[in-house]
């Protein structure tokens, strides 16, 4: 695992180039501490560096940039190809006079893409990565990016006309260092960030800068131009599905059988490292079912990490630990606690590099941390598994729910909405273990605020997602000509026609294109980046994904007056390897206390952030509305903590990024 950087100047000079990629190269020290290396073809302006996490081949052999054999492609390459040996050994089929200089992935990958293209080099490859090839030949420079999204890669224009550069990186912080970098902020940005806790791909905070959209390559062959070239899909969800549900599987033996063969194929793949290796253990099935499976084939106790709260109610700690001593292995756990959360979150914009609100990223960001303490260097997730089985509660919820209120015309479900916000929800949260729904209250204030505007289906997916109905009285009255209302790129796509009509399919779909990679996998990348530790998710190798949508639905989710349940297939694999008792209780997501947070150790610093002051100064945001968001938090009159956490993480990246340049000019 590493970080890749690089630049493409239209105007610069050479001796100022090599300062400035000096200069990105160190902002992505912490995704690479192990070694830094440095390419460049001065005829055309092009510079390369890659920052190496040593975790494959710890010798000199894998330094990059890495130039192939035949001495046409030069790669800086991040993440890693779990086929690698396989791959090897089709090589040497095709050309057994390869002198190989190691065993890194990169070295194999090179000549792979130098036999096949990069495409069909791509296609043949099981893994995570992002990575930057330059043809030496054609003066070509081509980006690309893994199927689902794991590893992040940033690119795009900056400058004046008449000395623009091209610049790319695997995180944001790369591109802003650039000494001529000026990029205006993107609103549509903030709108996506305020509304969904996250941007989504190929959108960032500034205009100008795009992040490449999962399984696609992006070519570049002159850079003189302001207008890029739109990048292409080397691999396609849509099509994978549609592949997938014409070979279904229906008998859940069968389905049992082949899920777990799968999976395990995966995780021995992912557990190859030449470095220490364990795995997150939240207690809930996905983490679960990859440490379950990965001690069942290891003579040794692996090394397993959990997070746990003062909050009895977020903690899942206690499970986990149970979990560990049935399985075997060897267990730590690490209690956050608010002294721990504030002295993170000063961290969070340098974590992130661009603004960021999914307020797990203080705990998954602890974890990482510990785990590296520790002496790990990578670890396994059970990230995807909710996407793929059908782990959301809200998969539940919504088809069971609107089957019962599509009927109701839309003036009476109005009506029903704004009763049920009239109920305080500290009341109905003291029901939440008899309903076995957490925060009880506080769910039915925010589906009674939704049943107000609701009309069709997708409505309802979009209104279990977002925050805000509208938001636009938030910003200031020059912003809102622009296109703020742009809902997530993804909806756009065609869908795949076999699942047109199946609501909870759908909504698979969309987070599996939008939630996973610009949330979940976001997250995660940059709260282990940061600690130099690389985590891997088995459940996103695509021979999972492609399974997974083979398995009729009932297999995954199972629904009725009598029963919900949820990722049935992986529930009967897990109960193979954990006593059902330990994992039956009611999903809780990876949440953190923080509406009692922001009324307590947090409050001192939400008061600054929010104060009238700070937000006009900033000039995006009004401060009356969001000033009575915090009153009524801190009043208890709701629980405003899913609102208020965006704007807080914005105004607190504004700042430190305004403060930064500032420094730098």
């Amino acid at each position: 695992m590493c970080g890749i950087a690089g630049l493409w100047s239209n105007g610069c000079e050479n001796i100022q180039l090599e300062e400035d990629i000096k200069k990105m190269a160190s902002c992505l020290n912490h995704r690479g501490p192990d070694n830094e290396g440095f390419w460049s073809d001065q005829n055309v302006n092009f510079y390369l560096t890659h920052k190496r996490l040593s975790i494959l081949d710890l010798s000199t052999a894998g330094i990059q940039p890495m130039i192939s054999h035949n001495e046409r492609y030069v790669i800086s390459f991040n993440g890693e190809i779990y086929n690698n040996f396989d791959l090897r050994k089709e090589l040497e089929k095709i050309n057994n006079l390869i002198k190989w200089r190691g065993h890194s992935d990169t070295e194999i990958l090179l000549e792979l893409i130098s036999y096949f293209g990069i495409e069909k080099a791509l296609l043949k490859c099981t893994g995570m990565f992002a990575l930057a090839l330059w043809d030496r030949n054609e003066k070509c420079l081509k980006l690309a990016r893994d199927r689902m999204g794991e590893k992040p890669l940033y690119y795009g224009l900056s400058g004046d006309d008449g000395s623009h550069t091209f610049l790319f990186g695997s995180e944001l912080s790369a591109i802003t260092s650039w000494r001529l970098f000026d990029n205006n902020i993107n609103p549509n940005a903030l709108f996506q960030l305020l509304n969904y806790q996250a941007i989504s791909a190929p959108s960032t905070i500034f205009k100008g800068i795009h992040q490449l959209l999962p399984g696609h390559i992006f070519t570049l062959k002159n850079p003189k131009s302001k207008n890029l070239p739109e990048s292409k899909p080397w691999w396609n969800l849509k099509s994978s599905i549609e592949k997938s549900l014409n070979d279904p599987i229906i008998d859940k033996e069968c389905a049992i059988s082949a899920t777990e063969y799968i999976l395990k194929d995966a995780i021995k793949k992912q557990s190859i490292a030449d470095v220490p290796l364990g795995t997150f253990l939240s207690g809930g099935i996905d983490s679960s079912l990859i440490t379950a499976l990965l001690q069942s084939e290891s003579n040794t106790k692996i090394k397993t990490f959990t997070i746990g709260f003062e909050d009895k109610q977020f903690n899942e700690a206690p499970f986990s630990k149970k979990i560990a001593k049935h399985l075997g292995t060897d267990h730590s756990e690490f209690y956050l606690t608010s002294k721990d959360t504030q002295e993170i979150i000063p961290k969070l914009n340098q974590i992130y590099s661009e603004p960021f609100a999914d307020s797990s990223q203080i705990p998954t960001h602890l974890i990482c941390r510990e785990a590296r303490n520790s002496g790990l260097k990578v670890a396994l997730s059970g990230d995807g598994g909710d996407e793929l089985f059908g782990g959301y509660n809200r998969y539940i919820m919504a088809e069971n729910i609107w089957k019962k209120i599509d009927f109701i015309p839309f003036q009476i479900r109005n009506k029903i909405g704004s009763i049920g916000l009239r109920i305080p929800y500290q009341v109905l949260n003291k029901f939440s273990d008899i309903v076995g729904i957490n925060q009880f209250g506080t769910k039915v204030g925010k589906f009674s605020e939704r049943l107000k505007y609701i009309k069709n289906e997708d409505e309802f997916y979009f209104s279990l997602i977002s925050q805000w109905k509208d938001l636009t009285f938030l910003f200031n009255k020059d912003l809102t000509n622009e296109d703020l209302l742009e809902i997530p790129n993804y909806i756009k796509l065609d869908l795949p026609e076999c699942i047109s009509n199946d609501l909870v399919s759908r909504m698979m779909y969309y987070d599996s294109l939008d939630y996973l990679p610009n949330d979940i996998l976001t997250k995660l990348d940059r709260a282990a980046m940061s600690t130099s530790l690389e985590t891997r998710a088995p459940f996103l190798d695509h021979k999972v994904i492609e399974l997974a949508w083979r398995l009729d639905k009932n297999l995954k989710i199972k629904s009725n007056r009598f029963n919900n349940s949820n990722k049935v297939i992986l529930r009967e694999i897990l109960f193979k390897y954990i006593p059902r008792e330990l994992i039956e209780r009611p999903k809780t997501g990876f949440g953190v206390p923080i509406d009692s947070w922001l009324r307590g150790p947090l409050k001192d610093w939400a008061n600054e952030l929010l104060s009238k002051d700070n937000i006009e100064n900033t000039n995006f945001l009004k401060y009356e509305p969001i000033k009575k968001i915090w009153d009524d938090h801190l009043s208890c009159n709701f629980q405003n903590s899913g609102k208020l956490w965006p704007i807080l993480m914005w105004q607190s990246w504004l700042n430190n990024y305004r403060s930064s340049k500032n420094l730098l000019n």
